[in-house]
Formats: C-alpha cells, sequence, structure tokens
C-alpha cells in the first residue's frame, strides 16, 4: 500500500514539473537542434574503447578542439556547421546529457551514432529507430516541452552504412536497387515518428557520392570516381525526394526539406574546393585522397600495432584535403560544402 502510494506520488509529481514547465516555457522560444543519424553528425555519441570507436583516438581532433573528442574528422563536422547557422551551440550528445547537466540541454542533443543506419549495420550501436526511441524517453522524462518541440528543427543523416553491410554481407548487385527501396522506405518511416513528436522542421541529406569516397576512389588511384556507384546513390536520392515531395504535399510549410550533399560535394570535388558564385576559394590538392590513412589495408586513420606504434600517415595541413580519411571530410571540406547549402537552409527561417 505505501509502495503504491509512492509510486502515485512519484508520477504526479512528474505531472506537475511537466505541467509547470510548459507554463515556463510558453512565451520562450529558443530554436533548438536534435540530430539523428551517423557519423557524418555525431559529435560524441560512439562509446570510447571499442574497435569501431577510431573518433576517440588520435589523430581524431586535431584541428578542434585540438585532441579526439568523437567527431569523425579532424575538427567540425556537418552538425556543427548547422547549429552555427541556426545561431546555437552544437547540441550535447544524448551520452554526455547527465554528465553535463541541464544548462547544457537548451540547445537540443544529439542522438546520432556513427556506423549506423536504419536497419542493424556491421557496426555495433543504435539504429535511427532506437535513436529516436531515447528522443521519445526523454519528452516522456520532461526534458523538453512541447513549445520547445515547436520551435525546434530535425537534422537527420543517412550517409550509407546501410549500404556498405548490404556489400559486406555478399549482397548481389541484383539485389541493391529493392534494397534500397527498403532503406529509404524505413527512412520515411523514421521522418514521420520524427515529425509526428512536434517538432516543425525536419532536415534530411541526400546522399552523398558514394563512389566518390577514398575508399571507393583508392580503385582508381585516388584520380576518379566510381561510376557504378554513384548511379545507385541517385536511385536512392530520387526515392527519398519521392517521399519527401509526398510528405510535402498539401501542407502550407513545407515541413520536410532535403538536404542535397550530393550536388554539394560534387561541386566541390570538381572545383577542388573553390568556386566563385559561392565565394568560397579552399584549394584541396588532391580532393578524392584522403589526409590520414593507415599505412596498408590492414591499418586505418589512428591505428596503433600492439607496441603502440603508428600505423597510420597524416598529411601536413588538413585544410588542404577534402577527406580526412577513408570516408569523412575535414573540417575544411565541409566548410567547403556548407556555402552550396545555405540556400535550402534559408528555408528553414
Amino acid at each position: 500500500m505505501v509502495t503504491t502510494r509512492n509510486n502515485l506520488l512519484f508520477f504526479f509529481s512528474i505531472f506537475l514539473i511537466c505541467l509547470l514547465s510548459e507554463a515556463v516555457h510558453h512565451n520562450h522560444k529558443t530554436t533548438k537542434l536534435f540530430v539523428f543519424g551517423d557519423s557524418y553528425v555525431d559529435t560524441g555519441n560512439h562509446r570510447i574503447g571499442i574497435a569501431s570507436s577510431t573518433s576517440w583516438k588520435v589523430p581524431y581532433g586535431v584541428t578542434f578542439p585540438g585532441r579526439p573528442v568523437g567527431r569523425y574528422s579532424d575538427g567540425r563536422v556537418l552538425t556543427d556547421f548547422i547549429a552555427r547557422f541556426m545561431g546555437v551551440k552544437s547540441p550535447i550528445p544524448y551520452r554526455w546529457r547527465r554528465y553535463a547537466g541541464p544548462k547544457h540541454w537548451k540547445n537540443g542533443m544529439n542522438f546520432a551514432y556513427g556506423g549506423t543506419g536504419v536497419f542493424e549495420t556491421q557496426y555495433p550501436g543504435p539504429n535511427m529507430t532506437t535513436q529516436i526511441d531515447s528522443f521519445q524517453r526523454l519528452l516522456k522524462d520532461c526534458f523538453y516541452t512541447k513549445a520547445d518541440l515547436q520551435s525546434s528543427i530535425a537534422l537527420v543523416a543517412l550517409s550509407g552504412n546501410d549500404y556498405s553491410t548490404y556489400l559486406a554481407r555478399n549482397g548481389t548487385i541484383e539485389g541493391f536497387v529493392p534494397f534500397i527501396t527498403q532503406v529509404v522506405n524505413q527512412l520515411a518511416i523514421n521522418l514521420k515518428q520524427i515529425k509526428g513528436l512536434g517538432i516543425t522542421k525536419v532536415v534530411v541529406s541526400a546522399l552523398q557520392p558514394l563512389g566518390c569516397l577514398p575508399n571507393s576512389a583508392i580503385n582508381y588511384s585516388f584520380k576518379k570516381c566510381d561510376t557504378q556507384q554513384n548511379q545507385l546513390v541517385g536511385v536512392h536520392n530520387l526515392q527519398l525526394q519521392q517521399v519527401v515531395d509526398k510528405f510535402n504535399n498539401g501542407t502550407k510549410d513545407q515541413p520536410f526539406i532535403i538536404l542535397d550533399l550530393y550536388s554539394a560535394f560534387t561541386s566541390v570535388l570538381t572545383n577542388n574546393g573553390s568556386n566563385h558564385l559561392l565565394g568560397t576559394s579552399l584549394k584541396f590538392e588532391n580532393p578524392l585522397k584522403p589526409c590520414c590513412a593507415g599505412l596498408s589495408s590492414e591499418y586505418s586513420c589512428g591505428s596503433i600495432d600492439v607496441n603502440g606504434e603508428k600505423k597510420y600517415s597524416v598529411c601536413e595541413d588538413p585544410k588542404s584535403s577534402f577527406f580526412w580519411d577513408t570516408v569523412h571530410p575535414t573540417q575544411a571540406g565541409w566548410k567547403a560544402v556548407y556555402p552550396a547549402l545555405q540556400s535550402t537552409l534559408q528555408k528553414l527561417k
């Protein structure tokens, strides 16, 4: 009986906190950014000390903040640039929410986890559905109010881990297009779920040209992209566009927005980083070649042997490279991509 009464008091207390929180925040509109996806937007959720957690190894973070902090780059990633555009600080990674405390929740929260996709991948970690479930639990616990969500934006990134896993598990070329449809259909479910929680705008990234990533371009001595892979990327992006068009049809505010990473990456790579129309003058020596790479195929950026000896090389200046490792852009790479995205981002205002 006492236990039952205590439980009732606890839930009544939670109800009061939520109610008071709504009242306090009702007239206070501060834009928040909530992030879902993978390593292109992960800012520190990946667990430290496991084999796939390269983002916590030297030399990651060498440009910013000067040490590894969980970003898959030498510095800032896409999330940081989107947050800057919005005028907020990069949101706290979900993993660190309790350590950081409430004052760090005000900018939103980042649920993205490197290596994941909409389905289970070859890398351990919460897929997109699980990330959204974590967000939903926070809402039930009154971390954020309905008013918070009404002035918030969701950034959703899907960068190809589902497809690399499909190939790693001996998926056939004939089955690739049907699998793309499965991936996009699941992504559509996830996007709808995020919007259904009350977030006003949902920004989803188109797939970047996977055939131009160094792990593909290495087959052509970093001289050109894999056109077959990029054709398949085109199928994904077309299906995603159809989904977003369907979701936006009949709405006044067009709540779903595609961030065209494919065109942005292609523009930068084609012009070696220089684009007078966009006002960028960066110069990448060989845009398809990574700055940091393993000394052989068995190693990768950040690898060390049993004796602690480095098994990777790093370019002299990361700003001279578009790609940091075999998959992820450098901070300079993201900086070069960012101007091509700004016209789309203006729709958020």
